[in-house]
């Protein structure tokens, strides 16, 4: 394995090449929970510097969307941009190691240690904040990966925040057409001590949904830019009746096409990071909007790639599918383009259209 070491810094390098000649080890980025980590090329000069706990979202999306870029196999979006800025809010350690995240409203809970009440049935009041935890958590982003899952749930006492191993549950391994871990955890009657719980704001549980969100558009925003770049670097590479296929109009239109749309979705991804780190109203429109179109465009993305790369671009030897499949993946987690404009349109308010669509990206 290569392995790139930088003064003051971690490396990210993996076992599983996704670049040729290119190599991640995730280790270093996980083993400390107050730092963020580099995202190092083995064989080039172009290590991206991660910044440090006190990141705001924007520079936390820029080391996203290199991760999409780069297609790098580990829950970095997920412990980065999701689990750990909850887990700061809410007051719980935030443990080493990887970390992944579900929201699951669906969840049966109840309180461990019922309290005497003449009002509701047993368990839904508490002498403490112990849980009783029934149901399933469904596709968790490398659940098999994560030494810790957050997840957010509905109480009898209303929205809480609870952190549980993966070990603690039955599981089911699942994947989505990447390859990317998404396992199924069955909790029968889990018990999670009052230690690993919290009790939430409606806020903290919408502030999820949209970190997951966005964190899931920045992805696919890297996803994109290599799209772009392996799509150019063939067609003025690869030549056609005596010249490259670059030069020939149909092809220019295409790869102006998907320069646009590559462009349009990380526009919409850095216009959403402030908006995110300031909460309400402006945060929903933005984020809708970002991951609306970061949705949309990843199927004509994905398409322009394939047909311009021709039958070599659909073989697993050539990077391009590491990009494409993941783009018709991420397309889907954590809400389509039809979930998010549903939410863009009704998100719409005076008070936040015009701010969002005068803000500096």
């Amino acid at each position: 394995m290569n392995t790139t070491r930088l003064a003051g810094t971690h490396t990210l390098v993996t076992d599983t090449p996704v670049i040729p000649a290119d190599a991640y080890d995730t280790a270093a980025f996980f083993a400390d929970p107050d730092a963020i980590a580099v995202v190092a090329n083995a064989t080039a000069p172009d290590a991206v510097v991660l910044p440090g706990p006190a990141a705001t979202t924007a520079e936390l999306l820029t080391a996203v969307r290199e991760v999409g870029r780069r297609a790098v196999p580990g829950p970095f979006a997920e412990t980065a941009v999701v689990a750990r800025p909850l887990l700061r809010r809410t007051g719980l350690p935030v443990p080493s190691g990887p970390l992944s995240y579900a929201v699951a409203p669906e969840l049966t809970v109840r309180y461990a240690h019922p309290a005497a009440s003449a009002v509701g049935s047993a368990g839904s009041l508490g002498e403490d904040d112990t849980l009783l935890v029934t149901g399933t958590l469904r596709r968790v982003p490398w659940a098999r990966a994560a030494e810790t899952v957050v997840v957010l749930a509905t109480a009898p006492s209303g929205p809480v925040l609870f952190t549980l191993a993966p070990t603690e549950a039955a599981f089911a391994p699942g994947a989505n057409l990447a390859g990317e871990p998404r396992d199924d955890l069955y909790l029968a009657g889990l018990e999670i001590p009052a230690a690993r719980v919290r009790r939430i704001p409606l806020d903290v549980l919408e502030e999820a949904g949209l970190r997951a969100a966005l964190a899931r558009a920045a992805l696919i925003a890297g996803a994109a830019e290599r799209c772009v770049e392996l799509t150019v670097a063939h067609t003025t590479a690869r030549s056609q009746f005596g010249r490259p296929l670059s030069r020939f109009q149909a092809v220019k239109q295409e790869e102006a096409r998907l320069i646009e749309e590559a462009a349009l979705v990380g526009a919409a991804v850095r216009a959403a990071a402030e908006p995110l780190d300031a909460g309400g109203p402006i945060a929903r429109f933005a984020v809708a909007a970002a991951k609306t179109q970061a949705s949309a465009s990843a199927a004509e993305i994905a398409r322009i790639a394939h047909q311009l790369h021709g039958a070599v671009g659909i073989t697993r030897l050539h990077p391009l599918h590491l990009a494409t499949t993941r783009l018709w993946s991420w397309r889907d987690e954590d809400g389509d383009e039809t979930t998010w404009a549903a939410r863009l349109g009704r998100s719409v308010t005076a008070d936040t259209l015009w701010p969002a669509l005068t803000a500096t990206p």
